[in-house]
């Protein structure tokens, strides 16, 4: 049993000379304040820059330059088959076969195609059920996929919302909608890990009851994959798809995944939108009419591999391995359980600052939302000035809007893989100090 925690500088040291992962903190390179590393907390919106970058893209470049167009055939990763490179360290990082994965284009690209193939409305089977408040790339694809179906999205779109009183969604409140609209029900779409409150919803459950009302069960998981563990295969879910520029350390605009089941992947006559890349490629270059689709994921791609791009994300899954992510995410259970402790150890004498995350390790990732009611954002502004790189976000869950600034959410998210627990434990100590 692991010890209890303590609020001091010296338990946060011991906690990082036992941590077994403490070495790849070394692998980062941390943007610099006053000399020294900052307390950066925002690998839910850009991760940091893995050291091996560099080395990968000059790889690449260097490819280019010796090589020309015959890179794609020639060294020991030719452009021709790079998306095959990624393909086994994606599926570990989300808990699939290695044909259900693929990485291509970007997220929103990607949740596009998929709804391409998995939401195929008729006049009585026409609604989308996700979450309130998801992420706006989410909302707008759905309104612009519904309406190009001609349907109203203020019919079509069925939004779950937590209760009067409450920030967070329920299970059996999920549930209970999918079940209320029933047969009228399409697809289920929701994010893995809600971008805003730090929720990871229960997946398996929403798949399953989408499943009894025979819609399908799709996930946006760019606040999940590399951050929770996934188990896509064996919950069953239809598809989903996920950015790497967050938890997985990608760099800015960095490719996508996508997963698609094997029942899925395994039918060819699945509608989808079709390109050159996901063809057949033993017949690829024969450039007959007739799209003849690759197995599995891999016959969603359009377009041959954004190989710098592929380049820098294999350099971050190289790492994702190494760890693991089981491992990563006990140290995340551990090192998100020692902050939550720190936040409520300063309620003692008066309740400053009220977590929206769930308190339970199983219904959160590595995001704590820390909302604060009042003068918001001169403490986010006091954390910047302190060293802290976290992400501050205007409230949009109590009622009527404040003025701007005022009250809203510091999202900080300590990434198991480069934070520390005395980078906690110096957080904890700047809030403690702000009056």
């Amino acid at each position: 049993m692991q010890a209890p925690y303590q609020a001091t500088l010296a338990f946060a040291q011991q906690q990082d000379h036992n941590d077994p992962l403490r070495a790849f903190r070394d692998q980062f390179y941390f943007p610099q304040h006053n000399g020294r590393d900052t307390l950066y907390f925002t690998g839910n919106s850009l991760g940091l820059q893995p050291k091996s970058a560099e080395a990968a893209l000059l790889h690449e470049l260097e490819h280019w330059k010796t090589h020309g167009v015959e890179g794609h055939f020639r060294g020991e990763m030719p452009w021709m088959y790079y998306h095959k490179f990624l393909t086994a360290q994606t599926a570990h990082v989300v808990g699939a076969k290695e044909e259900e994965v693929v990485v291509m284009n970007t997220l929103t690209t990607n949740l596009h195609l998929m709804m391409v193939s998995f939401y195929r409305p008729s006049s009585e089977r026409y609604k989308i059920i996700m979450e309130a408040g998801a992420f706006p790339s989410d909302q707008y694809a759905v309104e612009s996929q519904v309406c190009w179906h001609g349907f109203e999205p203020e019919q079509a779109i069925v939004e779950v919302a937590p209760r009067a009183g409450e920030e967070t969604l329920r299970t059996e409140d999920i549930i209970a909608v999918i079940e209320k609209h029933g047969e009228e029900t399409a697809l289920v779409l929701f994010g893995g890990v809600n971008y805003y409150t730090g929720q990871f919803f229960d997946l398996p459950a929403i798949t399953e009851a989408a499943h009894r009302v025979g819609a399908y069960a799709g996930f946006d998981l760019a606040h999940a994959a590399g951050n929770v563990l996934l188990h896509l295969h064996d919950w069953n879910a239809d598809f989903a798809v996920w950015c790497s520029y967050k938890y997985l350390n990608s760099g800015p605009g960095g490719p996508s995944g996508a997963f698609v089941h094997e029942r899925h992947g395994n039918n060819p006559k699945l509608p989808r939108f079709a390109g050159w890349w996901g063809h057949d490629e033993s017949e690829r270059f024969l450039m007959h009419k007739g799209f003849k689709p690759m197995q599995g994921a891999a016959g969603w791609q359009l377009s041959n591999a954004q190989i710098f791009s592929f380049a820098v994300h294999k350099a971050s899954l190289d790492i994702f391995e190494q760890a693991t992510m089981p491992a990563l995410r006990a140290k995340s259970e551990r090192l998100t359980g020692y902050l939550e402790f720190l936040i409520r150890e300063l309620h003692k004498s008066e309740e400053r600052y009220h977590l929206l995350t769930p308190s339970d390790p199983a219904a959160r990732g590595c995001q704590l939302s820390i909302f604060t009611p009042r003068n918001g954002k001169k403490l986010f502004d006091y954390l910047s000035e302190n060293g802290v790189v976290a992400d501050w976000r205007e409230d949009h869950l109590h009622g009527e809007p404040t003025a701007p600034g005022e009250a809203g959410v510091i999202r900080v998210a300590p990434v198991p893989l480069y934070n520390s627990f005395q980078d906690v434990f110096e957080f904890a100590e700047l809030l403690k100090a702000y009056s």
